[in-house]
């Protein structure tokens, strides 16, 4: 029940109710201490209220923290997530708290960001807010909206479209070849011509396991991607030739970690005089590859895994001159 006592010529309002904290309000009239009544009683009957003394009072960092300690370690891309939320708590924004974060706030820490970062990057934080708040008010009965669902994103630049001309390729086959007086790496050649034949994934490349190839069936088994699902190669005549070449060491069809190819990757293209190549890339060079020989979209997404067929569409640089000969 809700209690009303003036003090000081202003009304203070108290709401009991069994199994839950008292709530004390102060108003400048008696009408409005009852609506407030009235809403906090109708809502801790119903079941919707929370306590805004542990939520509004925190601040956006804890948030952070929490969410990166039970949320972020459960995701397959947690690596990435991790730094980037490492990197906002260590912004001002971290010290804002919830009641204070407002559209205004966002939008000065994006303007503030896109001076020193790219449009990719701040909206991959952006949206990494929004997901914090949005589990923090469903998981955690934050009673707040959610202000980052306001703020404009960024324009996002075209996709990557970076092709390596077949001397290029050579170039960098040739010094991660080089590459061999460093721990293992002479696991790099063929980790390459892997990726250019497979469109596989580095990660999915690096986690390959040998006891998921089919020689007879000519197929490469993920249990699991990027996008959590399972997923089975087919490997054309090269990729087996590939496979059939390599050492047995271990389980891993490439028994090095990640950091080794992070290490070699630049130097490598530097010395290939290759500028503004990555990794990832090879992945595109090889689904534009598969392209020309899958037509069909849907059996090409069954081969490289991706989700959003839509995607795909990047893959197909067919000229005109090429499509008039199709037309006849």
């Amino acid at each position: 029940m809700a209690t009303f006592s003036q003090r000081n010529n202003r009304w203070q309002v108290k709401v009991t109710r069994k199994g839950f904290p008292t709530q004390y309000k102060s108003f400048s009239t008696k009408a409005e201490g009852q609506v407030w009544a009235r809403s906090v009683e109708t809502m801790m009957d119903d079941g919707t209220w929370v306590d805004p003394a542990g939520t509004t009072d925190i601040t956006f960092g804890k948030l952070l923290e929490r969410y990166k300690e039970s949320v972020t370690q459960t995701k397959r891309s947690r690596r990435s997530e991790e730094y980037r939320i490492g990197k906002m708590m260590r912004h001002k924004i971290a010290e804002y708290s919830m009641c204070n974060l407002t559209t205004s706030v966002l939008a000065d820490y994006r303007d503030q960001r896109l001076k020193v970062a790219t449009n990719s990057c701040v909206c991959r934080e952006l949206a990494t807010i929004s997901a914090v708040i949005t589990h923090a008010q469903r998981e955690w009965g934050l009673s707040i909206t959610n202000p980052a669902k306001l703020v404009k994103r960024p324009r996002l630049p075209p996709g990557r479209n970076r092709m390596l001309k077949p001397a290029e390729v050579d170039r960098l086959l040739h010094e991660l070849n080089a590459e061999r007086h460093e721990l293992r790496s002479k696991w790099l050649v063929p980790l390459v011509r892997l990726a250019l034949e497979t469109a596989m994934r580095q990660g999915e490349l690096l986690s390959l396991l040998w006891k998921h190839i089919d020689f007879d069936e000519r197929t490469a088994y993920l249990p699991m991607t990027k996008n959590g699902k399972d997923r089975c190669v087919p490997l054309s005549s090269a990729a087996l030739a590939i496979l059939e070449s390599l050492e047995r060491v271990d389980e891993r069809v490439i028994p090095i970690s990640q950091n080794i190819v992070l290490c070699a990757w630049p130097r490598a293209c530097k010395r290939a005089r290759i500028e503004d190549f990555r990794f990832h890339d090879l992945r595109h060079m090889a689904t534009t590859s598969l392209a020309k020989r899958l037509p069909n979209v849907i059996e090409l997404a069954s081969v490289t895994g991706h989700s959003n067929v839509q995607m795909l569409k990047r893959y197909y640089h067919t000229s005109a001159s090429e499509l008039a000969k199709k037309l006849g």
